[in-house]
């Protein structure tokens, strides 16, 4: 079951068709849109500002959003957030990525397709152009993001996209098996989802 509380009489919205891992925590004024992913062990806390994830849009685990009194903190329609990132009080803009432990800080906004490279830090009130690709500490401008680079991150939402779906059809509480069964198979991702290299 899903850990959700209200807080001061505010209760979070999560929309039937997302999916919030039951680790994930979301307290107070949170909306959570269609077809969005929340990851393990994320914490949405609205007990301040408001928090919203658009239609699908990912928050993978250990993520954490919060923001002042009276701000919005944004994630825009497929906005993707990497595992361990920090959002603060901030906009993330339509199809823009915010890598792996990266922290964005008070109204600082991450431009409509842009990419914030793992490990970066987003100073506060810095506006990322969009289709800009920024890294660093603090993050700065690095270059304009080429069609194969946003392609490229497409791609990427789009398996979140699918790990919502097949989270909700499938995923649930289990005991686990002692060793390794014969003939164990993995996780069969179909074949338009990248795989590693070999």
């Amino acid at each position: 079951m899903v850990k959700v509380y209200e807080i001061n009489g505010v209760r979070p919205v999560v929309h039937p068709t997302a999916y919030v891992h039951p680790s994930a925590v979301l307290i107070g004024d949170v909306i959570v849109g269609p077809r969005c992913y929340i990851g393990p062990l994320a914490s949405m806390r609205g007990d301040f500002g408001r928090l919203v994830l658009e239609e699908g849009a990912n928050l993978q685990d250990t993520c954490v959003m919060h923001g002042f009194p009276g701000e919005v903190t944004i994630v825009e329609v497929d906005g993707h957030i990497g595992h361990g990132a920090v959002l603060h009080g901030c906009q993330v803009k339509r199809n823009a990525m915010v890598g792996m432990n990266a922290v964005v800080m008070d109204g600082a906004v991450v431009g409509e397709e842009s990419i914030v490279a793992a490990s970066s830090f987003v100073k506060a009130r810095m506006i990322i152009p969009p289709r800009s690709l920024v890294m660093g500490t603090p993050a700065r401008i690095v270059r304009a993001l080429t069609d194969d680079d946003v392609k490229w991150k497409m791609r990427g939402t789009k398996q979140y996209h699918d790990l919502n779906v097949r989270s909700l059809q499938t995923m649930r509480e289990v005991e686990a098996f002692t060793e390794p069964e014969p003939g164990r198979r993995g996780i069969d991702f179909g074949p338009d989802l990248h795989k590693p290299k070999t």
